[in-house]
């Protein structure tokens, strides 16, 4: 590896995850009822949260 180089996994570990909880409130949210949808709301509500609070850190 290069002095310089990084390693690319922290650099989309965050992504992933996100984009992991986002695939899961949608499909909980069309197959489930109930709990199902209290897992859809949380999981795609923790992903509003994160775009924020990333937003409020730049502003």
């Amino acid at each position: 590896m290069k002095p310089g180089a990084r390693r690319q996994t922290p650099v989309f570990a965050i992504p992933a995850i996100i984009a992991i909880a986002t695939l899961i409130g949608l499909v909980g949210g069309l197959v489930g009822d109930g709990a199902a949808d209290l897992v859809s709301w949380l999981a795609l509500g923790s992903c509003l949260v994160t775009i924020g609070w990333s937003l409020r850190k730049r502003a």
